[in-house]
């Protein structure tokens, strides 16, 4: 079973990881078996986001932007991580995933990794 969570703004994709309202969670097992919102705990810094969202048995989550150095971190959590998604609602996004259309966007990416050098 897989775990995906959506960081949403305005109800869709938040354009910032970790600048978001909540996060939509899906269980994913052959299809949608659960979705639930969760909020990310108060006090909470950035770089501790990797670590929350392993507890919670996150297997995927969908981004647009994210910090270089978050990638890293959720990297070495063994968390796939979608980078580039333009904004939308959860739904949509959600299907895209489960029809595997889901692809992080290279150009977002690249412009992501050279704005540390």
């Amino acid at each position: 079973m897989k775990r995906v969570a959506i960081p949403i703004s305005n109800n869709k994709l938040s354009e910032f990881f970790g600048e978001c309202e909540q996060y939509e969670i899906y269980d994913i097992d052959s299809g949608i078996t659960g979705k639930q919102s969760a909020n990310i705990p108060e006090g909470i810094n950035i770089k501790e986001l990797p670590d929350w969202i392993e507890k919670q048995g996150i297997t995927d989550v969908i981004a647009y932007k994210v910090n270089p150095g978050i990638i890293r971190l959720f990297a070495s959590k063994k968390v796939n991580l979608y980078v580039g998604i333009q904004p939308d609602s959860p739904q949509k996004l959600i299907d895209e995933y489960l029809q595997g259309k889901l692809e992080s966007d290279e150009r977002v990416i690249n412009e992501l990794m050279n704005s540390v050098l």
